[in-house]
């Protein structure tokens, strides 16, 4: 099973609308999917529609409790595509795993052996604390959802440099798959310019499918749905189904099951 995580410190960048949208876009190509959603805020879980009631093992349980993934695993009404939800409890283990052994290894030991899916994506917190260092830690690759705004580029080289170092500490085969550049709004000139200065210091890097600004983006999380199910032919929907293609061009050509 090929593990990406999906994160930036930065909020509002388009982080679990991404890994929504690409999970479902995953699996729509045939991909058996798992998404595990890391984010305290369950945003993730609630746009796929995962409600209360099903979250009876969620990641907390997984990270803090060593419960097993298949019993955390629910899922959704896309076919192929399962999540590990999130709950509020979830903000807790931030302290909790302090103290404990292995704490930035414990996602990694949960998925590991797991065969069940081709790929999981994980959906990060907004921030780099130890939720996000189990997700690095446990993940084969890094996407980055990256804002077309001014200040993107001061945070990707944070990020960068924390990835840096995860792969000196923790995970030495971490790389990094594609930065997604998204909220594209072509009206907005300044937007032309960061994503240009973006190309220009990572290159191909930059997947070239980019994520507009796109109202049903932003309504269909409200439905439980997808953006690829709430109306597949919006601007949002026909990007990020662009994007799994780039994306399943830069995975192996065999899926490990591992």
């Amino acid at each position: 099973m090929i593990r990406i995580a999906i994160a930036n410190q930065k909020g509002g960048v388009g982080k679990t609308t991404t890994a929504i949208n690409i999970a479902t876009a995953m699996a729509a190509a045939g991909w058996k999917t798992l998404l595990v959603d890391l984010d305290p805020q369950g945003n993730a879980s609630t746009g796929l529609g995962i409600e209360g009631a099903r979250r009876e093992l969620s990641t907390y349980d997984l990270l803090v409790d060593q419960a097993n993934v298949e019993d955390c695993t629910v899922p959704t009404s896309i076919p192929g595509l399962d999540v590990v939800p999130a709950t509020v409890d979830l903000s807790g283990a931030e302290i909790e795993l302090v103290t404990v052994e292995n704490r930035t290894g414990r996602l990694g030991a949960a998925l590991a052996g797991h065969t069940q899916h081709d790929v999981c994506f994980i959906d990060c917190p907004p921030s780099l604390g130890l939720l996000t260092l189990n997700a690095l830690t446990a993940a084969d690759t890094l996407m980055v959802p990256l804002q077309c705004e001014f200040f993107a580029l001061e945070g990707l080289s944070q990020l960068l440099t924390t990835v840096e170092q995860v792969q000196q500490r923790f995970n030495p085969n971490l790389g990094i798959i594609g930065i997604v550049l998204t909220m594209f709004d072509r009206r907005n000139r300044l937007t032309d310019q960061v994503a240009d200065d973006v190309r220009e210091c990572l290159g191909k890097l930059v997947f070239e499918a980019v994520i507009p600004r796109n109202v049903r983006l932003s309504e269909a999380p409200s439905h439980g749905l997808p953006a690829l199910i709430y109306d597949q032919s919006c601007a949002g929907s026909v990007a990020y189904m662009a994007l799994a293609r780039e994306l399943i061009g830069r995975l192996p050509k065999e899926r490990v099951a591992a």
